[in-house]
């Protein structure tokens, strides 16, 4: 199928750096390809303030798979040409897409989708996926810090552990280990981890997988996780929608996960709607909202692709970057 990609219609868009995708012209770029994944098993991949339709992964997810895949091909392409000059075969190392994005904003639910997507092309069918927040400092080294009302932001994260593990990944490393984040305890789990084992593609979510020597110009020498990111995605949304989307993702936990005596959150489960949605509100305006304009979205227009959702987490627009 050939798709024109309809032209910048001014000078704006003109000296843009991305392409310009409507929903229903990124659509037309799947080019047949086929939908792997059922209604229940597209059930189990959304998160919990979402709703995930499949005509959503028809016209999103499928064209990105396919993009994707045709450049994790490429990377192929370019080991075999390393090969050909070195004259001897070398091991692939994993592609590693990192997707970024505020909280609330559905990057979990991205991330499961493509791993699931991804892992049915017969090129690349060992997906990992990876989330930073088990490389959030403890709840008690935070504390020590003075920290605990930034958590999220990237001072609290152990970035240099961070860092190491992507490397890790990148060298090739046949088995590399990461910590494990519990949202139920809002904790590190204590000598748990997950590992990973040379897989094709590694997808790495997080809220600051996209930050620079940019972003620390004190730092200019510093190593950053994105220098390791092979193809970058945010996933963005206005601020009036990422906070009542937060607040009705914190009510839903309050009636659920907040009811388990073993929460950290437990006590907020007793409070009624009103509190609890005065105190989301007041978390959001305090750290997550800040977080997103000081740290998360100035790294924005640093991804390859941005998926720009509306109302009902539906997303609108794709721009992918020249």
């Amino acid at each position: 199928m050939t798709t024109k990609i309809k032209q910048p219609s001014n000078q704006q868009n003109i000296h843009s750096a991305y392409m310009h995708f409507e929903r229903l012209q990124w659509a037309n770029l799947r080019d047949n390809v086929e939908l792997t994944l059922s209604e229940e098993h597209l059930k189990q991949l959304q998160g919990i303030n979402e709703s995930l339709s499949t005509q959503e992964v028809i016209d999103i997810y499928l064209p990105l798979s396919r993009l994707l895949n045709l450049y994790v091909k490429a990377q192929q392409y370019r080991h075999t040409v390393r090969d050909k000059f070195l004259n001897s075969k070398n091991d692939s190392v994993p592609y590693i897409i990192g997707i970024a994005g505020s909280v609330a904003v559905g990057k979990s639910t991205t991330a499961r989708i493509l791993q699931a997507l991804l892992s049915h092309w017969p090129e690349h069918p060992k997906v990992a996926l990876v989330t930073t927040d088990g490389f959030l400092r403890s709840n008690q080294d935070l504390v020590t810090r003075n920290l605990m009302h930034k958590k999220g932001f990237p001072e609290s994260f152990d970035i240099k552990a961070l860092v190491d593990f992507v490397a890790a990944i990148k060298s090739g490393e046949e088995h590399v280990s990461a910590p494990i984040y519990s949202h139920l305890t809002y904790d590190i789990l204590p000598d748990q981890s997950i590992c990973v084992e040379k897989p094709d593609i590694v997808i790495l979510e997080g809220l600051n997988v996209l930050q620079t020597a940019i972003n620390y110009p004190n730092l200019p020498d510093r190593v950053f996780v994105s220098d390791f990111v092979d193809f970058s995605i945010f996933v963005d949304a206005e601020a009036h929608l990422l906070k009542q989307w937060y607040i009705q993702r914190f009510l839903k936990f309050r009636k659920g996960a907040f009811t388990d005596p073993n929460a950290y959150f437990h006590s907020y489960s007793k409070m009624s709607e009103d509190q609890a949605t005065a105190i989301a509100g007041k978390i959001w305006d305090e750290i997550n909202g800040v977080n997103l304009e000081e740290n998360i979205r100035p790294t924005r227009n640093r991804a390859n692709l941005i998926l720009r959702k509306a109302t009902n987490h539906q997303i609108s627009s794709v721009q992918l970057r020249k």
